[in-house]
């Protein structure tokens, strides 16, 4: 690569050999001409040629005076002239000349006397036109302003990278005078930079002459070694009027305030987008376990590289005091997510476990004190606060968790437990934004956690209450093996209306009851268990099946509002006949031991409560190992299918291979109940065997 003189700026001492020729005098196109004694042209520059118009041929021998002046200034020519040549001093100045052409133009003069070996005086004349030093000088000059007094930092490096000039402003930016940059390499003047990409670009712009324009970097430098800072940096190729490459400008301009806006509104463009996403996303279900996971797994990598759940167990007993208290506190861990995989996790608790905190946790003084614990840089100390022990303290530590945000999950007045927030991996303290930004996912999820631990709460007690109105397991009947389930709603917290029974009557006969009360909750359970009550004692008076119905339709009529479905069946072994009536209801399944399952043929029949109307009866043969299959609608019913359809699906269920009676029961419950319809479930399958 070519260099741009005989000076390196690192040594400051002239090379050997030849260098190239600068082309700044040719820019100013300097003329020299020599007059003798006489004032006659004596020598002529071919750049006086250009300056004045005349040819050497036309100039040599010529006074001066009368050549190049014009008559009025004559006389004051010669004056100078006389001056220089007697006194020996020099003249300086602008002069208005006439050029061959004519015109007049103004030419910068440097006057002299020479002294040649024979003792022959001469005077020389240098001179060049006035207009194009003045813009130089002007071009010189506000350049020096600028780049003396600009803000933006400006360097010049020589074609090998050396600094051979910076202004105020790049030592500024730098934390390095003037003095300490000269010389110096662009490696030993930004070691704390990204120093192999600038170096690369600044070759770049060397080869190709193409600017690098708007490059960001952001470092500390020795000006500000505590603080991060941002520059657009560009990088221009320097060349002199003859294309000679001289080296690169630098120029550098802080940005750091604008850096930092941008930072901040990406940051904050990311929390909204996290909030927002953390409401679509937490609390889906339900479920205090489910909610806790997705509340963990939201918050890992974008807030934090590890995140756990707990939960005081006293709330989840519902024996919590609002009370704040003192000593230690019982936890139940929920949920741990990582960002990756990490020791760190396995100092968490795992999902499942209680655990006991004393009062010097950070945890317990969370949930005391209901506020948050913010520790941006964890120590040794802190970590035996955090973990559950001092092995757990350890991973922690061998993880590289260097950060701790702690959160209270508060719902309703009540504090539920903590979110606990590390940082391993991102090298970024939480500060306060974070803490508020995690507060906000904590709110959000507190209240999901407290509403998913009443819903499961209620619904306990709920599904309790349901089956303890229906009956346990069904004795054994004679000719008739039973198998039986009930399963409440999927994601509803009210007492459905659902029941089944199997009652012994007289003669070995058995009495197979499925029925549905209309809507649910307290009131409907109530209704169902009066039915079944009454469906009892009606059964031991040894009623047909429609007379059973035509009674439970007079008692449905004096329960307020509601109405029912009922299939009531009697089985007589020694017969092998079973007699039914249908009060509403889906009709049953037949499954032959040597045909097709089929529904049964019954009259529809109006739902109890309806009053007034009359119940039909009907009479089926069963052989030994037929199969008569009771069910609700939840069993079949969907939001979107036709019942027809989904009838069609149990019959082709029941046409497999034969399965036993309680592995039946599982497959029908399985394979056909949708987990979208809200609605419980009542299925009873008798098998008839052989009397004895």
């Amino acid at each position: 690569m070519s260099t741009a003189g005989p000076f390196r700026a690192d040594s400051g001492l002239p090379r050997a050999g030849p260098f190239t020729p600068s082309g700044l005098l040719d820019r100013f196109s300097v003329a020299a001409v020599v007059l003798d004694t006489d004032g006659r042209i004596v020598f002529w520059s071919p750049q006086a040629e250009e300056l004045f118009g005349y040819t050497a041929q036309e100039a040599l021998g010529e006074y001066a005076g009368r050549l190049l002046v014009h008559e009025q200034h004559l006389d004051l020519v010669i004056k100078l002239f006389v001056d220089v040549m007697d006194t020996g001093q020099s003249w300086a100045g602008a002069f208005p000349i006439r050029h061959k052409d004519g015109s007049t133009r103004l030419v910068e003069f440097r006057n002299m006397r020479l002294l040649d070996d024979l003792g022959d005086i001469y005077a020389l004349g240098i001179a060049a036109d006035h207009t194009t030093l003045r813009k130089v000088e002007t071009d010189l000059a506000i350049s020096e302003r600028l780049f003396s007094q600009s803000p933006i930092g400006v360097a010049v490096l020589d074609p090998d990278l050396h600094y051979g000039l910076v202004n105020r402003a790049m030592e500024h930016i730098d934390g390095l005078s003037a003095a300490e940059h000269m010389g110096r390499h662009v490696r030993e003047a930004l070691p704390f930079l990204d120093v192999d990409s600038i170096e690369s670009a600044l070759r770049q712009v060397l080869e190709t002459g193409v600017p690098e324009i708007d490059q960001h970097a952001v470092g500390i430098t020795p000006a500000d070694p505590d603080h991060d800072h941002a520059w657009s940096i560009s990088f221009h190729r320097l060349e002199d009027v003859g294309g000679h490459i001289l080296g690169v400008a630098i120029s550098v301009v802080d940005v750091t305030e604008r850096h930092r806006a941008a930072t901040e509104a990406a940051r904050a463009r990311r929390r909204l987008a996290l909030i927002a996403e953390a409401s679509a996303r937490v609390g889906t279900t339900l479920d205090v376990d489910q909610t806790a996971r997705e509340l963990a797994e939201i918050a890992v990598p974008e807030l934090a590289d590890v995140v756990s759940v707990d939960v005081l167990d006293s709330v989840l007993a519902f024996q919590h005091s609002a009370t704040p208290t003192t000593g230690p506190e019982l936890f139940r861990a929920l949920a741990v997510a990582t960002a990756c995989p990490t020791e760190a996790a396995r100092a968490a608790d795992p999902p499942g476990e209680l655990a006991s905190y004393g009062p010097d946790r950070l945890v317990t003084r969370c949930v005391q004190t209901g506020m948050p614990i913010l520790i941006p840089h964890v120590d040794h100390q802190d970590l035996q606060r955090i973990a559950r022990n001092a092995d757990a303290a350890a991973l922690l530590a061998h993880a590289g968790v260097h950060s701790y945000l702690a959160i209270p999950l508060v719902a309703r007045g009540e504090v539920l437990g903590a979110v606990g927030f590390q940082r391993a991996r991102n090298p970024q303290p939480f500060d306060e934004d974070d803490a508020t930004l995690a507060g906000e996912l904590a709110t959000r999820a507190a209240v999901c956690i407290d509403n998913a631990r009443w819903f499961q709460s209620v619904r306990n007690t709920a599904v309790t209450l349901q089956r303890s109105l229906l009956p346990q397991h069904p004795p054994h009947h004679v000719g008739l093996d039973v198998a039986s389930r009930y399963q409440p709603a999927y994601a509803s917290s009210e007492v459905g209306g659902d029941w089944f029974d199997v009652i012994p009557l007289n003669g070995d006969k058995t009495a197979l009851v499925v029925g549905d009360v209309m809507g649910s909750g307290i009131d409907a359970a109530a209704t169902m268990g009066r039915l079944r009550t009454a469906t009892c004692a009606f059964a031991d008076l040894d009623l047909t099946p429609d007379e059973v119905l035509q009674h439970l339709d007079k008692i449905t009529c004096g329960l307020e509002h509601y109405i029912a479905t009922c299939l009531y069946a009697v089985y007589d072994p020694h017969r092998e006949e079973c007699h039914l009536a249908n009060a509403g209801h889906l009709p049953p399944v037949l499954v032959h031991t040597d045909g097709p399952p089929e529904l049964v043929s019954l009259p529809t029949g109006a739902p109890l409560g309806v009053g007034g109307v009359s119940f039909e009866r009907t009479t089926l043969h069963l052989d030994a190992g037929d199969r008569l299959i009771l069910y609700t609608d939840g069993l079949v019913e969907t939001r979107h299918d036709p019942i027809d359809e989904r009838l069609n699906a149990l019959l082709q269920l029941l046409d497999g291979p034969r399965l036993p009676l309680e592995e039946t029961a599982d497959r029908l419950l399985r394979e056909l109940r949708d987990p979208e319809h809200h609605d419980d479930v009542a299925l009873l399958i008798a098998q008839t065997s052989h009397s004895t």
